[in-house]
């Protein structure tokens, strides 16, 4: 059994920090989380890291990010998915969701099936499950997805995909306006496919109607779907206006402006608000070329852009840097942390995942004042 003691740290939990703080973990799993003047002899067996005041954190979920450093799940093999794991695990990532664009139906296949063979051989942050985002999207608010790449809702075409990817499929981006939206919330709810709602244009009763269907979480707020008007509240005002409705925010600046981040945090539970990076491939890549879902893209402002037509193509985010900005906007070190944490863990029915508590998955970031990745403890 393997046997480890964190000393030094400021643990965090969802209401406080706790200065000075140790973490007993014992194969992988947290044993006590105590004061470190109560430490007393140590066992000859016990392997000892000393964070020197470093933060602790629960290990930091991205469910929403299509590459990283240069590599993803588009490059369609083990090794590409499996790199992507490592260096994210090096910046503090525990666990994520490898999110696949729309494509035509053999691309996605072959994206699926060439990497399937990564999960259990990862090295770095868990592969959760891979994040659809489409095709069964609205063509009215493409982002940029192909529009050649978007579909209407095909039940034969997503078991296809779900078996290829031997049931690994844990959510998908959809937009509940569709017709024959109630199918596919009968195939997924089976098959335990979470959708969320995005890409959409759905008005505010269309929206709610998926809500009532059971579609509560939402794909990165406010980019992609109907906008909020005083006599159309649109898919941004049921976001705005509905607590239960649960949010995925990205957190650069730019995609949401910061007063609005602000101003979601005051009306919706800061447990419904969910740290994503929707960091592209070249996000912490060095050299050129920069590309991503097959388009050249450049880095500007914070954001990468496509280069045929400078529209935002997803952003260069990191978690820490997100939970940095979340600070700035207005959060608490506490709230910004579950927000990356507890809170992906929960609605994606990790429930061992998301705190510092005994008996809880030993996952652990620990990160310095500047928000700079220190070390990451994996499970």
């Amino acid at each position: 059994m393997k046997h480890q003691l964190i000393i030094n740290a400021r643990v965090i939990t969802a209401e406080k920090i706790l200065p000075e703080h140790c973490i007993e973990i014992k194969d992988g799993k947290i044993t006590v989380v105590f004061p470190c003047q109560r430490l007393q002899a140590l066992q000859n067996d016990i392997e000892i890291y000393d964070a020197k005041g470093a933060y602790a954190a629960p290990g930091l979920i991205d469910e929403h990010i299509h590459g990283f450093a240069g590599f993803g799940p588009e490059l369609a093999s083990e090794e590409a998915l499996l790199y992507m794991s490592e260096k994210l695990g090096e910046n503090g990532v525990t666990a994520f969701c490898p999110t696949l664009y729309c494509g035509q139906p053999k691309d996605m296949l072959r994206r699926i099936r060439n990497t399937v063979g990564a999960f259990g051989k990862e090295k770095g942050a868990r592969i959760l499950g891979y994040h659809l985002e489409g095709p069964f999207i609205s063509p009215k608010k493409p982002g940029v997805m192909k529009p050649q790449d978007i579909s209407l809702i095909d039940i034969p075409a997503l078991e296809r995909l779900y078996e290829a990817a031997q049931g690994r499929i844990i959510n998908m981006t959809v937009a509940p306006e569709l017709h024959g939206i109630e199918l596919l919330v009968n195939y997924c709810h089976e098959h335990h496919i979470r959708l969320q709602a995005g890409h959409t244009d759905a008005t505010y009763k269309e929206f709610m109607y998926g809500a009532e269907l059971g579609i509560t979480h939402a794909t990165h707020a406010f980019n992609a779907m109907r906008e909020f008007s005083h006599r159309e509240p649109g898919a941004a005002g049921a976001v705005l206006f509905q607590p239960e409705i649960s949010a995925e925010i990205i957190a650069d600046g730019r995609h949401v402006h910061p007063e609005v981040v602000a101003f979601l945090a005051r009306v919706k539970p800061i447990k419904n608000i969910v740290l994503i990076t929707d960091a592209l491939r070249p996000t912490a890549q060095t050299q050129p070329p920069f590309t991503a879902n097959e388009d050249e893209v450049f880095l500007e402002d914070g954001v990468w852009k496509r280069s045929s037509d400078s529209v935002i193509a997803g952003s260069a985010l990191t978690m820490l840097e997100g939970i940095k900005n979340l600070v700035s906007f207005g959060l608490t070190l506490p709230q910004a942390v579950t927000c990356a944490s507890a809170n992906p863990a929960r609605i994606l029915g990790l429930t061992s995942k998301g705190s510092l508590e005994p008996g809880m998955d030993a996952d652990i970031t620990l990160f310095d004042a500047n928000f700079r990745p220190i070390r990451t403890f994996l499970a």
